[in-house]
């Protein structure tokens, strides 16, 4: 990008000569040497602690032996040397600063350079401690100085010097630069890998990304700390964990729901992607964006600390606590014909999705133990410093258990790590089990380089021995089916009831009595009974939720022993295709066809298609589904197919192309397809 400088006081009549005739960014260069060429072409962006070149021409020669041009950098309304956010630097360094300047910045002049026509090569240098964030850069000579350009600084897991620095390339490319990526949902004997699109590299991200900071609380109370900070990735992270999520407090991204209500907004499951989420809350002001859950949360997190620099990944903890008076152990109670008679504010998640990002940790000691993968969550559970954030709590300290340390160590220990309790309140109350493995179990994320899931279970917790025979096991429940088959599922008999909610929050769930219609089955010796269950008996509840929590007691009434198990049933979603069926090239039109069945007996209504991907689809696009023999109406008869082609525009490169069908009966059943578009 050149930039032809212009003096404010030059008169119509008369042009005032001045110093300063051009400046070229050399932003294609720039940004691809700096590895942000993906977020933009035209916009300097570049990354701290790694030179970057400027040309800037003069309408007069330059001697370096008498002549002193004087740089100066700026980041926020209040600059200062004296807190990194201002740096006065030049060629030759004459320059005087303050002797407590911080985030010192640097300029040399290129061999290439020909100071006798006035055409100075520079390099040009930002500190590796420097704030992240957009800067004013200006020049100056003699008695005149000019505003040279606007440029973005991100933290750089390139340079060696900066605290997020990653040695790998493999997992550079994969924790910073990967625009698609996979989030485990489900439960632990039923992982679902769900396609999500980071999108950190899309339009105006770099904005919308300082945008959050800008309207934290911190900055708010304190804008020049608050700025000076941001060289900071802890004090970045912890942040960005508190405003991805909105509360009463803050501007925040998303507002979570677990009512199962979500008629002002879109239920969690209609995300594909970050992008779209961001998007709309920078377009409309900074208003919330309704609604998410964990998974989106995570989602959020990671794109935009990806964008930032900070190499991220999301990673998903089955079986998941949410201790909430920081005991480590989850209390359940159970009365009679198992009804709850007591509510607890502790909770086990089916799973749990947060973020780690890579980072040192100085703070925590100057041996490096405490270095590495860090957990983030936004999503909102427990106040942190009277804020909604999580973290950074560092991996290394779960594991050893070393829960004195900053930040909220102790609450995501438990997450991996807490007891689950049962109590039977029968007059008194009595402990009728403890368990203490099932909690934090394969741990999850997406392995480097491919969709593989890598288990880093063994990076939270140490393996325990086997586990000794308690009085639970005596009792086992089974189940099989799918969602949407006429018998669904199996489970014990007897006096029960059937937990239908979110699929991972146990306090907004909602109990059903399902006496009559569930198809049991339990074990006991060698007795089973079965019972069936039709579809209709449980769908309405299912709409929004694809989890179920079973559970049994039986009674031993000549023994006066009580047993009880539980299990939780993931209901399978019919399956959607995508097809690719000729080469992808980029700038030509390629057919896609997206082919969905109605598998149920009931006529599906209000369909919809969303497809998204990023280098596949500016946006979104929206297609809704119309049946070919009711051409009138958006539905879909029991058994029939509904197939559509739709043609898209490419970018060069490996993409992943996401669809998204929704209706009445099914919410967002999703897939994803892979595409290799060739130049």
């Amino acid at each position: 990008m050149k930039l032809v400088l212009i003096n404010s006081k030059t008169k119509h009549k008369k042009r005032a000569t001045f110093a300063f005739q051009e400046v070229d960014l050399n932003c294609a260069t720039n940004n691809k040497a700096h590895h942000t060429s993906s977020i933009s072409v035209n916009q300097l962006i570049v990354r701290r602690g790694q030179p970057f070149n400027i040309t800037l021409k003069m309408t007069k020669p330059f001697n370096p032996d008498s002549d002193q041009l004087t740089m100066k950098v700026v980041t926020g309304k209040h600059p200062s040397q004296e807190q990194g956010t201002m740096s006065s630097f030049g060629f030759p360094d004459k320059v005087k600063r303050s002797s407590r300047a911080k985030a010192v910045w640097r300029a040399e002049l290129q061999e290439n350079s020909l100071p006798e026509t006035g055409t100075l090569a520079l390099t040009i240098t930002p500190p590796a401690d420097a704030p992240v964030g957009e800067y004013k850069l200006s020049a100056g000579l003699k008695a005149e100085e000019k505003e040279l350009a606007q440029l973005f600084v991100l933290f750089n897991p390139w340079c060696s010097d900066d605290w997020v620095f990653l040695p790998n390339e493999a997992e550079r490319q994969e924790y910073v630069l990967n625009q698609h990526g996979i989030i485990y949902t489900g439960s632990d004997h039923h992982i679902n890998g769900l396609s999500w699109d980071f999108g950190q590299f899309e339009e105006d991200m770099v904005k919308i990304c300082l945008k959050l900071l800008d309207l934290s609380r911190k900055h708010k109370r304190d804008p020049a700390d608050d700025v000076s900070a941001r060289c900071n990735p802890i004090y970045v992270s912890r942040v960005m964990t508190n405003m991805v999520n909105k509360d009463q407090m803050n501007d925040g991204v998303l507002r979570g729901n677990w009512s199962g209500d979500f008629k002002y907004g879109f239920p969690p499951t209609h995300w594909s992607g970050s992008y779209a989420i961001l998007k709309q809350w920078y377009a409309s002001f900074c208003k919330a964006v309704n609604y998410g859950q964990c998974w989106v949360f995570a989602g959020v997190l990671c794109s935009v600390m990806r964008l930032l620099g900070i190499p991220c990944r999301v990673v998903t903890n089955f079986e998941s606590a949410h201790d909430s008076n920081a005991n480590l152990t989850i209390d359940t109670y159970y009365g009679e014909f198992g009804v709850r008679p007591k509510k607890s504010n502790d909770s086990v998640w089916n799973f749990h999705v947060w973020v780690e990002g890579w980072m040192r940790r100085p703070d925590l000691g100057e041996d490096g133990r405490y270095d590495g993968w860090q957990v983030l969550d936004g999503t909102p559970q427990e106040k942190s410093e009277g804020v909604f954030c999580c973290g950074p709590a560092p991996v290394a300290a779960i594991l050893n258990g070393d829960v004195d340390l900053k930040y909220d160590v102790p609450f995501v220990f438990a997450e991996v790590n807490a007891d689950r309790v049962t109590w039977l309140v029968k007059g008194g109350q009595d402990l009728c089990n403890s368990d203490t493995r099932s909690v934090g179990q394969y741990i999850s994320t997406k392995a480097v380089g491919s969709n593989r899931r890598m288990d880093i279970t063994s990076a939270y917790k140490y393996t325990e021995g086997e586990q000794t025979d308690t009085p639970d096991t005596i009792l086992s429940m089974h189940y099989c089916g799918a969602l949407y088959s006429p018998c669904c599922f199996n489970s014990p008999t007897g006096a029960f009831r059937h937990l239908c909610g979110p699929p991972h929050h146990q306090g907004a769930s909602k109990s059903t009595s399902l006496w009559k219609s569930l198809n049991l089955i339990f074990y006991l010796s060698d007795l089973t009974i079965p019972i069936q269950i039709p579809y209709i008996t449980y769908s309405k509840y299912m709409v929004d939720c694809q989890t179920m929590n079973i559970s049994a007691m039986i009674t031993d009434l000549q023994n006066d022993e009580t047993f009880l198990a539980a299990n939780r049933v993931v209901l399978k979603d019919p399956p959607i295709t995508i097809t690719v069926s000729d080469e992808a090239r980029v700038n030509q039109i390629l057919s896609v066809l997206v082919t969905f069945m109605n598998p149920i007996s009931e006529t599906l209504t209000d369909c919809s298609l969303t497809l998204s991907g990023t280098g596949l689809i500016d946006w979104e696009q929206t297609v809704k589904y119309v049946c070919p023999c009711l051409p009138a109406g958006q539905v879909l008869k029991s058994g029939q197919a509904s197939r559509r082609n739709l043609t898209l525009v490419f970018l060069s490169g490996e993409r992943t192309l996401l669809a998204d069908f929704d209706c009445a009966a099914f919410r967002d059943i999703k897939t994803s397809c892979v595409i290799n578009v060739r130049p």
